[in-house]
């Protein structure tokens, strides 16, 4: 009888350190002081940055989701990575963490060292925009779990913030300002309604529909907008109150997890909105409502400042190279009223 092996199996032990020591320069090169021992070893050791006089840890965890169908069908994995570390980010810089470093998992049916190191690439691309390291992560081959030629991603960071300078919404105000920040494009949210409308449009993503600059694959799969940097440093000149990611739900779910109770928010359409939206909503159909619960609209994430200080956080972030406009304010609501409501046509 013929003796099996491992990679006869469908586990090729041999690809996956080849992959370590392809991906090693991406991943050094995100490396903080803090890191003691990162990739290679069975865990990781990061202290935690000097000048904290009451350091809280702050955690997040996410997918890219079946924006990844897109990278597939596309064959580009290079930009996937940065969804995956955008979307961990930018949840715990809701918080006003700091991101310290970034762990991620990568499972496919076979591996295939030069797209999994792509995909990594990207993952430490991420991670040098949002200015944590990539310390350490997973890659599995389970053959027959996954279809061969796709993989799944999933992602864990971990950031810090003084304790004194939690940004939770409890300072939040009536009349203070909304300032909404500029999305990318659809960033990690929507793409099963988006996939579906780009199905029924019978349009191909290698297409460049009216409007658009590039291809309508290319515009689906623009990468999400890493904010750390630049709210930051907002936050370092202004008072941030409150901070929400929009991710699934939009703006109507999300901006209201940040408010007091008793609070809303009263926004004023008008804000630049991509044109990959108006697509998906021309050619669905999708209703105005239901774009607004699952697409960002072209608002990546709100910050919540006091109403004097709305026109120099707009001008602070711009100066961080991120676009931003004051969309609205914080009202005091009764229970049964709506917690976001916008005004006009988005």
């Amino acid at each position: 009888m013929t003796k099996m092996t491992y990679k006869e199996a469908g586990v090729d032990i041999d690809a996956g350190e080849a992959l370590v020591e392809r991906i090693r320069p991406a991943v050094r090169a995100t490396m903080r002081p803090e890191v003691l021992a990162g990739v290679g070893g069975f865990a990781s050791l990061v202290s935690l940055p000097k000048g904290y006089k009451e350091p809280v840890l702050v955690s997040g965890t996410d997918g890219v989701g079946t924006k990844l169908k897109l990278a597939f069908a596309l064959e580009e994995h290079s930009t996937v990575g940065i969804d995956l570390v955008a979307m961990c980010v930018n949840d715990i810089l809701a918080t006003g963490a700091e991101p310290l470093f970034f762990l991620d998992y990568y499972a496919c049916s076979r591996l295939s060292p030069p797209e999994a190191a792509s995909v990594i690439e990207g993952i430490a691309e991420g991670c040098r925009r949002a200015g944590c390291a990539l310390v350490g992560g997973e890659t599995a081959e389970l053959p027959g779990f996954y279809k061969d030629g796709e993989y799944d991603l999933a992602g864990f960071a971990v950031g810090v913030v003084e304790k004194s300078e939690v940004v939770d919404g409890r300072r939040v105000q009536p009349r203070d300002a909304v300032i909404g920040l500029a999305s990318s494009g659809l960033h990690s949210n929507g793409y099963s309604l988006a996939r579906a409308v780009v199905e029924r449009s019978k349009v191909s993503l290698d297409e460049v529909p009216e409007g658009f600059e590039d291809t309508l694959g290319r515009a689906l799969l623009e990468p999400t907008q890493i904010y750390v940097k630049a709210v930051r440093r907002l936050a370092k000149e202004v008072e941030v109150r409150a901070l929400a990611h929009i991710t699934g739900g939009g703006l109507t779910e999300n901006l209201p997890r940040t408010l007091p109770a008793g609070m809303g928010a009263r926004l004023q359409a008008g804000w630049s909105v991509p044109q990959v939206f108006r697509w998906i909503a021309a050619n669905g159909p999708v209703e105005p409502t239901e774009m607004l619960r699952t697409f960002n609209m072209g608002i990546g994430m709100t910050a919540v400042v006091p109403s004097q200080d709305a026109g120099r956080a707009v001008d602070i972030l711009a100066e961080q190279g991120v676009e931003a406009k004051i969309i609205g304010e914080i009202v005091a609501i009764l229970d049964d009223e709506p917690r976001v409501l916008v005004e006009g046509d988005v």
